[in-house]
């Protein structure tokens, strides 16, 4: 089995957090994928932006606010 890093990005509202998480790959056609921790993490930190816990959510990847751009 080979594993890799891969950053995600989990959008939620105005919020985005980058959180690493490592893809397993192996022979079977279900490859690439999480482990189910790697999983939770994604849910956990999806859930705490959710409450607005941002405190929370950054303790997994950091947090990103998004704003709309002014056009000229």
């Amino acid at each position: 089995m080979k594993r890799r890093k891969k950053t995600k990005y989990v959008h939620e509202g105005r919020y985005v957090a980058e959180v690493e998480v490592e893809l397993q790959e192996d022979d079977t056609g279900w490859s690439p994928y999480l482990s189910v921790e790697d999983a939770s993490r994604l849910d956990n930190v999806r859930e705490a932006i959710r409450r607005g816990d941002l405190e929370s959510a950054a303790k997994y990847g950091q947090i990103y606010e998004l704003r709309p751009v002014q056009r000229p």
